[in-house]
């Protein structure tokens, strides 16, 4: 199962009904927020570095 989900990860999924849709659409979103909360406190750190400041 975990086999078939993770090969599936990048393909365009053909979807015939409006909850399939819906269901699709809810995974992709909660990736790009686990992305999004993973990645955003990387990029924040790496733009307040303390080393970088003069004075």
């Amino acid at each position: 199962m975990f086999d078939q989900a993770l090969s599936s990860m990048g393909e365009i999924k053909e979807v015939f009904t409006l909850v399939d849709f819906y269901q699709y659409i809810k995974g992709v979103e909660y990736l790009i927020c686990i992305a999004f909360f993973v990645g955003f406190p990387i990029f924040y750190r790496y733009i307040h570095k303390d080393g970088d400041r003069h004075g």
